[in-house]
């Protein structure tokens, strides 16, 4: 009946023990190392994946110590900022305590200045001053003398007694 329809049994036997050994060689030398590498591919990924998984979580704590950083660098900025902003204004108010300081020094030297010329001015008006009413007296006792010369040297003389008692007294 299977030769009717074309089939023969010793054929059919040998393909299919062809077939059986071609499986067995396959299975032993294709399909192992097939799985094997599917597995150790699935092994791989697997890891990639937990890997990943590491990643996205450090990603996501160190996102977070980087931004308690940033919030650490500004309270230190500002910090620092403050820490300036008092050191110009003690350096300001140092300044400013030396600039009056100073400008009270430059009064005081301006009024001792002052002082000083005031006082050379009116030596120079007394000298001058002097000299101008010995001149005026060396002109009037010139003409008196001219005019009245035994009158001026009883007065010289009596001057000249006078000096001498108060030296003694």
């Amino acid at each position: 009946m299977l030769e009717t329809l074309g089939i023969h049994f010793p054929s059919l036997l040998i393909y299919l023990i062809n077939f059986l050994l071609v499986l067995g060689i396959l299975y032993a030398f294709a399909y192992k190392p097939i799985l094997r590498l599917m597995d150790q591919r699935a092994d791989r990924i697997r890891e990639s994946l937990e890997a990943s998984e590491r990643a996205r979580e450090e990603a996501a704590s160190s996102t977070e110590a980087i931004q308690n950083e940033i919030v650490e660098a500004r309270r230190e900025g500002q910090r620092l900022m403050d820490q300036a902003r008092e050191t110009v204004e003690r350096y300001r108010g140092e300044e400013m305590d030396r600039a009056r300081q100073e400008a009270e020094a430059f009064v005081e030297r301006a009024k001792a200045d002052i002082q000083r010329e005031r006082d050379t001015a009116i030596d120079e008006v007394r000298t001058n001053f002097g000299d101008l009413a010995i001149t005026a007296a060396e002109r009037v006792i010139r003409r008196s003398l001219d005019k009245d010369r035994q009158a001026h040297e009883e007065l010289i003389t009596q001057v000249l007694e006078e000096g001498e008692s108060l030296r003694r007294g």
